[in-house]
């Protein structure tokens, strides 16, 4: 039987006040969608990156639309019994109406949660002004109010050459206030600074590992006070590192001893038969 969203909504909720950090990896499509279920995960979200990646484009703003955004997004939902929540970049525009219009699509698709940043994708002005930012917030946590959805505010200075700590913990809590359940600051330098912004605001702390730079193991996060730990485009990375590897390897010296490493087939396809409840298909 098919778990309804209400249960997948209520499965996530709960994992963000358990007392230690649980980690939501980022599949790319359907297929890793499996295989991070079959893995044992108990929760999934999307990552903008290896879609675009997938699909042959950057990850960028004037790239990706809402479109393809909940396309991929829908087909990881429908892959796995896992609750699912998305990258969801700016609202795909800057008005509050459309940080609306995303969040009440991405909940009839499926999805029980999603993220929208404060960055602008203008290289000259990369953040929203503090007042239009948390507007944007109040907009999706409206839109969400009354539907089974965790709104997740990212606050993007440290993303976009703007280190500034204070004005960043200033942000997450008047996103918290404007309605958002999770906090995300992605970039933060260190432990100390993601200790701080767990000791300064009220509502769980999202925090990714597997981009350049220091990374921390889960107890570490967890005693700092981290509730959730994703892993943004760095899995998809990673296969697009092993790839490349052995592509220059055939090319440069004509030999195939990449394959050694390759997973086989048999167990990829054993993943592929396991049913969306981890099952597999009779």
């Amino acid at each position: 039987m098919s778990t309804s969203i209400q249960d997948k909504h209520e499965r996530f909720r709960a994992l963000h006040f358990k007392d230690h950090a649980f980690v939501m990896p980022n599949p790319w499509d359907a297929g890793t969608a499996r295989i991070l279920s079959v893995l044992g995960f108990e929760a999934l979200a999307t990552t903008s990156a290896g879609y675009a990646f997938s699909v042959g484009k950057r990850d960028s703003f004037a790239g990706l639309g809402r479109r393809g955004i909940l396309a991929n997004a829908r087909a990881i939902v429908e892959a796995t019994e896992l609750p699912v929540t998305a990258d969801l970049e700016d609202g795909f525009d800057a008005s509050p109406e459309a940080c609306a219009r995303t969040i009440e699509g991405a909940s009839e698709i499926g999805l029980v949660g999603g993220s929208i940043e404060d960055a602008t994708g203008d290289p000259d002005d990369p953040i929203h002004e503090f007042g239009r930012a948390v507007e944007r917030i109040r907009a999706a946590a409206e839109a969400a109010e009354g539907r089974p959805f965790m709104l997740t505010a990212r606050a993007e200075n440290f993303l976009w050459g703007q280190p500034d700590l204070e004005d960043t913990i200033k942000r997450l809590q008047a996103f918290s206030e404007a309605g958002a359940a999770v906090l995300y600051a992605p970039g933060l330098p260190d432990l100390e600074a993601i200790r701080m912004v767990c000791q300064e605001v009220d509502k769980p702390v999202n925090v990714v590992m597997g981009l350049q730079g220091a990374n921390y193991r889960v107890d570490a996060l967890s005693e700092a006070g981290v509730k959730r730990i994703s892993v943004g485009g760095s899995f998809a990375r990673a296969a697009l590192g092993a790839m490349i590897r052995a592509a220059e390897e055939v090319r440069d010296k004509g030999t195939f001893t990449y394959a050694a490493d390759a997973v086989p087939d048999r167990h990829v396809s054993a993943m592929m038969a396991q049913s969306k409840h981890g099952d597999r298909v009779p």
